[in-house]
């Protein structure tokens, strides 16, 4: 197979994955998803596993209970409300499917998620989608110039693995003082890639744009400033998987070929579009490389 071929055979593969995101409340059927490739309905089966090395059905299904998985630990969703808009019938098969993917119940994932090993379970799924749905165009990057940017911050240090925990509370906080997504932008300033540093020293801080001055409070909001000033902008769509991928073009292939040199602050990332409120590959993130 030659190289063009071989890309219009994965983009046809990647027009199925992303039509089952935007589709987890309906029913999914070959012949449907076949039409959406265009094969035959009597193959289909066999191309998707052969190619993804998992079978449709059981991706649907990983695919359903991961969306399933972040509504229950990030969103107020009733367990009914989040079992029918990822395709179940009831809240009973939901529930003894997401127990036996992920040992806990809804409730008790939603109490205290166990995402080691939701995660095991989920990989191949992840896999899936890091190896077919990566951009096949390369990465546009704008220069902009920004102002400074008053944010209220939680500082996470330690454990990426525990980054949730930090998460939940952040979200928490948001809501306990009507700071919206939707109204008041999200930041993340990322001092260091999780994968080349001990865990013990990892730094991450969760961010909202906000005016307010920030006193005393249990949980350790601080006021800090995202400096304005020049910036290399490259945005990045669909999953936080591929995030790293994005990074690395910044670094590797951009910076090297543009001349820039780099100021002193990290990189840091607004979140346009979150997963779960949208489908996965309709997440928007743009990635902020602080210029000279």
């Amino acid at each position: 197979m030659n190289s063009v071929a071989a890309a219009h055979y994965q983009h046809r593969l990647c027009r199925v994955l992303e039509y089952i995101d935007t589709h987890l409340d309906e029913e999914l059927s070959v012949d449907r998803l076949s039409s959406v490739a265009a094969f035959s309905k009597f193959h289909f089966h066999r191309q998707f596993s052969e190619f993804s090395g998992i079978n449709v059905s059981k991706f649907i299904q990983l695919t359903r209970l991961n969306r399933a998985a972040y509504q229950l630990a990030y969103r107020d969703l009733a367990i009914t409300e989040i079992a029918l808009g990822c395709g179940y019938e009831n809240v009973e098969s939901f529930s003894r499917a997401f127990k036996k993917n992920t040992a806990q119940t809804p409730s008790e994932f939603r109490v205290q998620p166990q995402w080691h090993t939701w995660f095991n379970t989920y990989q191949s799924a992840r896999a899936l989608r890091m190896n077919h749905m990566i951009a096949s165009t390369t990465p546009q990057v704008n220069i902009i110039t920004t102002s400074d940017i008053k944010v209220a911050v939680l500082e996470h240090r330690g454990d990426p693995d525990m980054l949730d925990h930090s998460i939940r509370k952040f979200i928490a906080w948001r809501k306990q003082h009507q700071l919206p997504p939707g109204k008041f932008a999200t930041f993340n300033i990322a001092y260091h890639d999780p994968e080349t540093v001990e865990a013990g020293e990892y730094q991450f801080d969760l961010c909202v744009a906000t005016n307010m001055d920030i006193t005393g409070n249990t949980i350790g909001i601080v006021n800090k400033i995202i400096p304005g000033g020049r910036c290399a902008v490259l945005r990045h769509l669909g999953s936080d998987d591929l995030l790293r991928s994005s990074v690395h073009y910044l670094y590797s292939e951009w910076l090297p070929h543009s001349g820039e040199e780099l100021r002193d602050f990290p990189l840091y990332w607004q979140r346009v579009k979150f997963f779960p409120d949208v489908p996965e590959h309709e997440a928007v993130v743009d990635i902020f490389l602080p210029l000279k």
